[in-house]
């Protein structure tokens, strides 16, 4: 049955995903085996096809939509299990910057691997991600901007954090098409991704490496 699920995933098949998601959880099988060796493990799959030319950004978007279906049926058992997820990300796409397709791809990306994402838009002003860092207590920091116009506003975001005594607490990463990883090192933001399977390879790295006590790679 998890391979079942796996494969709904990997279609793009949304009814499937969350129809043999339900009956795996009434056939006993357990919310995390579901989690890991299906969504994720199919996640993982359209991630690397991605990168290697074999999927393109429509056909991600299926299979994440997928996967958001089952993540309906199978997220009120995890909670109910006591299951944490990877990792928490605040999402945003930065002041005065309507663009939301790749951070929204981004998002279901890192759900599908297992994150919680709390994605507050589009046209997030700096003291939107201070609110959010505050009340939801995230590891992550997550900022996009299609502009160069716009990419501005990510420093501002930054020292908004460092103000407000949050900025220690978490790591930030930036992406977007104008964005680089020179831009990064520049505001003092902790990592770039290009795209969205790079953004949850760098969320699960700065993730486990805070978990550690490690630094940086």
């Amino acid at each position: 049955m998890l391979n079942d699920i796996r494969e709904a995933v990997l279609r793009g098949d949304l009814d499937a995903a969350k129809e043999k998601t339900a009956r795996a959880l009434a056939d006993g099988a357990a919310p995390g085996e579901i989690l890991n060796d299906a969504l994720i493990s199919a996640m993982d799959v359209v991630g690397e096809e991605y990168e290697s030319g074999i999927r393109f950004i429509p056909e991600m978007l299926i299979s994440a939509e997928a996967m958001k279906s089952a993540m309906t049926v199978l997220r009120p058992v995890l909670a109910e299990a006591g299951i944490e997820p990877r990792g928490r990300i605040v999402l945003g796409t930065v002041e005065g910057d309507l663009h939301d397709i790749g951070k929204d791809l981004v998002g279901m990306m890192l759900e599908g691997a297992g994150f919680e994402v709390i994605d507050l838009g589009v046209e997030v002003e700096a003291q939107r991600f201070v609110d959010a860092v505050r009340e939801h207590r995230p590891n992550l920091v997550g900022m996009s901007a299609l502009l160069t116009t716009t990419m501005v506003y990510m420093p501002e975001v930054i020292d908004a954090l460092k103000e407000a005594g949050l900025r220690d607490s978490i790591r930030v990463i930036i992406g977007g098409a104008p964005v680089t990883a020179e831009y990064a090192d520049e505001i003092g933001a902790d990592g770039y991704a290009e795209d969205a399977a790079g953004a949850v390879r760098l969320a699960t790295r700065l993730v486990g490496a805070r978990g550690s006590g490690e630094g940086e790679e």
